[in-house]
């Protein structure tokens, strides 16, 4: 197995690319080596980054797109996402806060699928236990997330508080996993929102304390599930 992000173009508070490479290239190598280390799986130690365009694309049966809030594909990207996805290609989108930032994605995934309007999975579906089994759906913060309102991250998460500062809508922010199917039933994808499952992989040795509340119970099982699901429905 060897895990792939996708670099796509958008436009946001950080430029032209905005977030494609957010958590990148720790996170990547990270993932990789937990997956190693915790799977039967193969891994390549090396990941890969790719557009949705290269024809290599059609080599690898799971991509990861990070940052997704301003994502913007061109027509010919879109082409190639749906011609992926409906071939067996299997997406999860991530670190993305906010309902305008999910009407963004929403919008242009309308584009990529039309005639696919994705589900919000209950806690109870088997994606949440396929192989680590989880009792809620994991909100993963950055590892600084709590600078703003409080003096130590314990004391955020004492208040229940693991969501990043951001404007909101609505308080508080729940984690949410909508799930793209095709009209057999099969999930091509899975988009994390208001999470950011990738940081727990990216920022794993940033401190004891984080890695043992958020990489470790959250991160890890949340994308090892994905990916493991991904690959056996």
């Amino acid at each position: 197995f060897t895990f792939v992000r996708i670099q796509y173009d958008s436009f946001g508070p950080f430029g032209w690319w905005d977030r494609w490479d957010n958590d990148f290239p720790d996170g990547d190598w990270n993932f990789s080596y937990r997956l190693q280390q915790m799977t039967s799986l193969k891994v390549a130690p090396d990941s890969k980054v790719l557009r949705l365009t290269n024809p290599d694309l059609f080599h690898y049966p799971f991509i990861y797109m990070a940052g997704v809030q301003n994502i913007s594909l061109s027509p010919p990207e879109q082409k190639a996402l749906r011609r992926y996805l409906l071939n067996g290609g299997f997406f999860m989108a991530d670190d993305f806060w906010s309902e305008s930032e999910w009407e963004s994605f929403y919008r242009e995934m309308k584009r990529v699928l039309p005639d696919v309007e994705p589900i919000d999975l209950p806690v109870e579906h088997p994606l949440f236990n396929h192989v680590f089994p989880l009792n809620e759906k994991p909100q993963v913060p950055s590892e600084d997330w709590y600078v703003d309102r409080f003096a130590t991250a314990q004391q955020a998460l004492d208040a229940g508080v693991t969501w990043e500062t951001k404007r909101y809508e609505t308080l508080p922010p729940l984690p949410h996993y909508y799930a793209y199917f095709d009209n057999k039933g099969r999930m091509m994808g899975v988009a994390c929102h208001n999470t950011d499952v990738g940081d727990g992989w990216e920022e794993e040795g940033a401190t004891p304390w984080y890695f043992e509340h958020f990489s470790e119970p959250k991160s890890y099982p949340m994308g090892i599930n994905i990916l493991i699901y991904a690959m056996t429905h």
